[in-house]
């Protein structure tokens, strides 16, 4: 489908604690890590899993409406999901809970709507708590620029426990960052400990950097010790007294169907600051 098959992403877990503090120390850590990559503007959208499963379970729903209902979400058709419930009999409070899938809120010091509706409902009300209990924290790490609230959240993993959350900027068509809580996945792997972590996408960070042309100076030279078979091993010693001394170097063998112009223009492309050659001259 023209997209890569292969990606690279780095990120962070927290194992052992199902504390909505450890939720906040890793959404912080998310939004420094975002600010640390040279990012300006961007805004991390969380939401609750157990919002949506509480509010299909009220509805009756079952295995095949949910994922009919997961897919509208998922393709952000909001608007067809109000026509879809319409006719399951749903009651009017749940029919209005659904309406709010599509909303965004800075704070969950708008949720008063959907508490309102959502009272009788403990498996709905819990999540809307938890956020506002999770937001208060973060008002501590003085991250609130960053985040924002989305009860229709969802993910394409459903082992998701608690919150979920994306990282999103412009520059790029899919979010830069995903994670969520996941309490009940590792005991799969022989631990059996809630868990929370997060992943952030490099290819669409590095292509967000690029078009916002925040890409931050790394403040480091690196230096290119070009050399031919026979020099080699004064070359390696060059390069080991080099970097022993702090600098950065890439050592590369010269290929005899290359001339040294086509090194330069590697190096030109690459940003190394320097060639040392070792070249039999």
């Amino acid at each position: 489908q023209g997209r890569l098959k292969e990606s690279t992403q780095l990120g962070a877990e927290l194992i052992g604690d199902s504390s909505a503090e450890a939720d906040a120390e890793i959404i912080a850590m998310a939004v420094e890590c975002m600010k640390k990559a040279g990012l300006l503007e961007f805004q991390i959208s969380i939401g609750h899993a157990g919002f949506l499963r509480g509010l299909m379970e009220e509805a009756g729903m079952d295995e095949e409406q949910e994922e009919t209902l997961r897919e509208l979400i998922a393709n952000k058709n909001f608007f067809g999901v109000q026509e879809w419930i319409e006719p399951l009999g749903i009651a009017e409070p749940l029919k209005s809970l659904f309406g709010l899938l599509g909303d965004f809120y800075d704070s969950p010091d708008e949720f008063s709507q959907a508490l309102q509706y959502a009272k009788g409902y403990e498996s709905i009300q819990g999540p809307l708590r938890y956020l506002e209990a999770l937001h208060g924290i973060l008002k501590n790490y003085e991250v609130e620029p960053f985040v924002s609230y989305e009860l229709g959240a969802l993910s394409d993993y459903h082992y998701y426990t608690g919150i979920i959350f994306s990282g999103y900027t412009f520059g790029t068509g899919e979010p830069i960052l995903k994670g969520g809580r996941y309490d009940k996945l590792l005991k799969y792997f022989g631990k059996d400990s809630p868990a929370i972590g997060f992943a952030i996408a490099s290819d669409q960070l590095l292509a967000a950097l690029s078009r916002q042309k925040t890409c931050p100076d790394g403040g480091e030279e690196y230096e290119l010790v070009v050399y031919q078979g026979a020099r080699q091993k004064e070359a390696i010693q060059k390069a080991r007294q080099m970097r022993r001394e702090g600098r950065n170097v890439q050592l590369q063998k010269m290929d005899g169907a290359k001339g040294k112009e086509e090194y330069q223009e590697y190096a030109k492309q690459h940003g190394f600051a320097k060639i040392t050659w070792f070249d039999g001259e």
